[in-house]
């Protein structure tokens, strides 16, 4: 395997970014740079970390390629103690859900889109409402929060300071989904990863490393990406 093997790297430049940096993600690979850098300077870098870049992309694909392909039959919910019990089934709806007895049917016409549809329509319900909690919790206030799919961030926080977080989060346990929320209200106060920043993060989650490693680490299910 070579560089030309790999996924076209898609190159950030990045008016705060003081040296060059590469990121392998599950489908991707992006390449943050100054913005002085120079095309010969970006190409001696990747010549540079070849062998580091194809061992990496070679360990996310098996990785990938590991992650079972079976429909769940139980989903496990951030702010819910016991696992939904899942059921797939013919039913007119796409989903119901039983928020009583914990129980989910999703219907057997396209059970991978429709399991995704109910984990975002649940996570548009919840994840507002628990960012107002932490945002109460940690004294960070917040003007609006948006919930979205996208592909590369667990969220965002914009100059007006509106947080997007990312549907997908409702499958993390509550400490990882709580350190998002940390990441991106300390972003109102500091709008880099300034060591002010981190050290925002830390008063508020002293395990915020850990949590960021899981993230980093965790696949998400098949299903998700389908």
């Amino acid at each position: 395997m070579t560089l030309n093997d790999l996924p076209e790297i898609q190159i950030i430049r990045n008016a705060r970014s003081r040296r060059l940096r590469l990121r392998v993600e599950h489908q991707q690979i992006k390449m943050t740079v100054p913005v002085s850098c120079s095309k010969q300077q970006i190409q001696n870098f990747l010549q540079q970390a070849e062998p580091w870049l194809l061992k990496t992309w070679k360990i996310q694909q098996e990785q990938v390629q590991s992650i079972d392909q079976t429909l769940p039959a139980q989903l496990q919910l951030f702010n819910q103690a016991q696992a939904l019990q899942v059921c797939y089934q013919s039913q007119k709806n796409n989903f119901v859900f039983d928020s009583e007895k914990l129980q989910l049917s999703i219907s057997d016409r396209n059970p991978e889109a429709y399991l995704k549809a109910f984990v975002i329509a649940y996570a548009k319900e919840q994840l507002p409402g628990y960012l107002v909690q932490i945002a109460q919790e940690t004294g960070l206030s917040f003007n609006v929060c948006h919930i979205r799919q996208p592909k590369t961030r667990w969220g965002s926080c914009s100059a007006k300071h509106d947080i997007m977080l990312n549907s997908a989060l409702v499958l993390f346990p509550q400490e990882i989904v709580r350190y998002v929320s940390v990441h991106e209200l300390a972003h109102t106060h500091h709008f880099d990863h300034s060591s002010r920043f981190w050290q925002l993060v830390a008063q508020h989650d002293a395990n915020f490393q850990q949590h960021r490693q899981y993230l980093k680490d965790t696949f998400l299910p098949y299903w998700w990406n389908c």
